[in-house]
């Protein structure tokens, strides 16, 4: 299995495979149809207040970092996010955040490869 992180924003691609949506809100003027998105599972995103903390502030990425993996290690949907992971070769994360190195994304991404199950 293969996990990689994408804006939802660019154009999908066939090598996507299923593309899941892990924001906690929609993004802004995508319409569904656009977006092709096979799953939205925004429970596996920051809590809002996390979300609300970090506002996508590069020195603030670190500690955003330790936060979300601690919300990560309690977090069931992370489980539903596995096997998806076992059951497509393919998935790929999208977010709706313009930086595409400091965002939930990359830090699931991450997680999910480095940490057990």
């Amino acid at each position: 299995m293969v996990y990689r992180v994408k804006r939802v924003y660019d154009p999908p691609a066939v090598e996507d495979g299923l593309r899941v949506l892990v924001d906690r809100l929609w993004p802004r003027g995508l319409t569904k149809e656009k977006a092709k998105v096979d799953l939205w599972l925004k429970d596996v995103a920051p809590s809002t207040e996390l979300r609300r903390w970090f506002h996508h502030e590069a020195p603030l990425f670190d500690e955003f970092t330790a936060r979300y993996d601690a919300e990560l290690d309690a977090n069931p949907a992370v489980a539903q996010l596995r096997e998806l992971g076992d059951t497509h070769p393919v998935v790929t994360l999208l977010v709706g955040a313009r930086d595409p190195e400091l965002n939930q994304g990359v830090v699931l991404e991450r997680y999910l490869e480095h940490h057990p199950r």
